[in-house]
């Protein structure tokens, strides 16, 4: 009775946050559609709404606000009567929010065909015995030495500097290679990393040992138009960042042949000093020939194509038949011959030698397990995570995630993994009673709570100092509350929905008894112990998936975009039959070896995939990373181990599946008095 009425009271809660998640949704969101399917036309001088992003860098992970740093706002007059205002925030997602983009009006004015040429935006006077100045100066500094890059948007395409000479001496006529963002400067001189050079001409041996500032853009806005439509359609955003020492703020020189501009204030103990620049733009407009369903085209060519994930599958496929290999040499050999002795009448068991084998634990291989609660929250969260991944990369193959949809895919995987809770609740209830359990309360506690509050904390820890150092990545508080509406309003009332019929249910039937005195198991050689069981279960994941993470590892921290859906979702596939078919084959070695605690190796085994996966990725910070400092460690480390954790859910619920089905199978095939 008490668990009908939490049943009801869960349901009400659940359709209540529901609806408030919808409603939050329907806020906070912008407008979802296909690409290619919802196309804009701008008519001639009309306004186009240029927007700013975060920097960053792939030299720290902490990016930070356009605003942070001392660039021109909203309103600003360039002879400083009036000082602006911060550019006004763009509604988000939760996605983005989460993932750090803070997306704001920009103080540029553009109007579709209405070029601009060399127009001054605002003007910039450092004192350094100011003290507010010094410390705008150190934060530019600070930044063009780190390589930041800025992200504009318009029309929800990116901004993008086109670079040439990028495929061995080709020109961007023939192959246009784009990078995502343009730089905040340049420094000359002996450098720990190679920086980025200002100009077009190439300055090393001009201005040794010099620090520049890109005060000035030229926007290039390409357009295409047809008489399919009226109106112009942006098709794409080229960025064409340069220093240039204007004399005279209101007659700006923009020409090819003028100096850059030195960004250098003496420290304020050493000399009174001063700097004066100022920051222009121009505006050009550029017809296309491409068309707007296919505008993303060029942002998302791949330096590497796609004979290196073809080279991936290919390995990973390598290895499925190997290890199918062996599992067919197992079943139709070794089990056809054991199970047909085992089923011979009694007369004829008589002339054949005494059982050995997997078959002499049949009275205990269904025998419940120690922390069998644990075991059952683990494969109901994995559970959980594993459909929320088969559905999302459902719709990213589908191009309903596509990198035109902001925030789209980390807004699906929230919301996936939060209406999802129903069914970590029904596995990890029935699978705990199977076990004999009847604490269920604590059952459902424990999968509503105990992995989401460890990763929930470990965010929380990381949030705290990305706030302490201003990032932008920090969440903000607000958006910590509305997770944990979420999370206790939405997740745990479905949890404990999912909890009540999988209790209501009956349990897992199995073929054989279990006796009640536990069969003693016999000294273990070396690769049947857990711990060697465990680092030969994860090699060959691991292998089948670890030049896809290189990517992966590589789009988020290089900042770039990855789209490579399809070859991800052929990967996924092959790393749960990889997992299941070496969990079964360590398994079946245990239980041949009479070994009958296969319930948590099996887990374990297939989920040492992600041990592997943890250190590959700190080798990615320390051999492929420009970064260092201890925050930046700290941020790195963290975020590695919530990714480790949640593949340890997922590839140790592929391995209990699995080996489940196995010993399920075998065992019902087996005549036992």
């Amino acid at each position: 009775m008490m668990c009908a009425q939490l049943c009801q009271l869960a349901g009400r809660c659940s359709m209540l946050a529901a609806m408030f998640l919808l409603a939050a949704m329907a806020t906070t969101s912008t407008a979802f559609y296909l690409p290619g399917v919802a196309p804009r036309a701008f008519e001639m001088g009309e306004k186009i709404a240029l927007h700013v992003n975060r920097l960053d860098t792939t030299e720290s992970i902490m990016p930070f606000d356009y605003y942070y740093f001392d660039f021109c706002k909203p309103g600003e007059t360039l002879n400083g009567t009036d000082h602006g205002r911060l550019g006004a925030k763009v509604t988000e997602n939760l996605g983005q929010v989460v993932l750090g983009e803070r997306i704001r009006d920009g103080p540029f004015h553009l109007r579709m065909l209405k070029s601009e040429v060399c127009q001054p935006l605002c003007h910039r006077t450092y004192d350094n015995q100011n003290k507010e100045d010094y410390v705008n100066y150190k934060r530019l500094f600070l930044a063009i030495k780190r390589d930041y890059l800025n992200h504009w948007i318009v029309d929800n395409m990116p901004s993008a500097e086109c670079t040439t000479n990028c495929r061995g001496g080709r020109t961007t006529e023939d192959l246009p290679y784009y990078r995502l963002g343009f730089p905040v400067g340049c420094a000359i001189g002996d450098e720990e990393y190679v920086m980025t050079i200002c100009t077009r001409n190439n300055i090393n041996n001009m201005y040794p040992n010099e620090v520049f500032i890109n005060n000035h853009v030229d926007i290039t806005i390409k357009y295409h138009e047809s008489e399919e439509f009226e109106g112009y359609r942006v098709v794409g955003v080229e960025i064409a960042p340069r220093s240039l020492a204007h004399k005279d703020p209101t007659k700006p020189d923009c020409s090819p042949s003028a100096a850059p501009q030195v960004f250098k204030l003496s420290d304020p103990e050493t000399k009174a000093e001063k700097l004066d620049f100022t920051f222009s733009y121009s505006v050009y407009y550029d017809a296309s020939d491409i068309k707007w369903a296919s505008r993303w085209d060029s942002y998302l060519q791949s330096s590497e194509g796609t004979r290196i994930h073809w080279f991936s599958i290919v390995n990973s496929v390598i290895i499925i038949v190997f290890l199918s290999g062996m599992l067919a040499v197992i079943f139709f050999r070794t089990l056809s011959k054991d199970i047909s002795r085992y089923n011979m009448d009694d007369t004829e068991k008589d002339e054949i030698q005494e059982e050995f084998g997997w078959k002499l634990v049949h009275a205990d291989v269904f025998r419940a397990p120690q922390r069998g609660m644990l075991l059952s929250v683990c494969v109901g969260t994995g559970t959980q995570l594993v459909l929320m991944s088969i559905i999302t990369l459902t719709f990213a193959c589908l191009g309903f995630l596509s990198p035109a949809t902001r925030g789209g895919l980390m807004t699906a995987m929230i919301t996936l993994w939060v209406l999802l809770g129903s069914v970590s609740g029904y596995i990890s209830s029935r699978l705990y009673k199977t076990f004999g359990g009847e604490q269920w309360k604590k059952n459902v506690l424990l999968t509503c709570n105990l992995f989401p509050g460890v990763i929930f904390l470990v965010f929380f820890i990381l949030n705290l100092l990305l706030w302490i150092e201003g990032s932008s990545a920090a969440v903000p508080f607000g958006t910590l509350v509305a997770l944990t509406v979420l999370w206790f309003f939405v997740s745990l009332p479905l949890t404990f929905i999912g909890a009540y019929y999988g209790f209501k249910a009956e349990p897992i039937d199995f073929p054989l008894r279990t006796n009640e005195i536990p069969r003693q198991v016999p000294p273990q050689s070396l690769y049947t112990k857990p711990v060697p069981s465990m680092i030969m279960g994860g090699i060959l994941p691991f292998g089948c998936i670890f030049i896809q993470l290189f990517f992966i590892l590589n789009s988020i921290w290089s900042h770039k975009l990855y789209y490579v859906f399809g070859f991800l979702a052929l990967v996924f596939v092959i790393l749960a039959i990889t997992t299941m078919e070496s969990t079964i084959l360590l398994c079946y070695f245990h239980l041949c070896n009479e070994n009958y605690h296969w319930w948590w190796r099996s887990f374990l085994t297939g989920g040492a995939a992600a041990f592997y996966l943890f250190g590959y990725e700190i080798i990615f910070y320390f051999r492929r990373m420009e970064v260092d400092g201890s925050a930046n460690l700290f941020l790195f480390v963290g975020y590695s181990f919530i990714v480790a954790l949640l593949f340890w859910l997922i590839t140790g619920t592929f391995g209990f599946v699995g080996c489940f089905y196995f010993v399920k199978r075998i065992y019902g095939m087996v005549k036992v008095d």
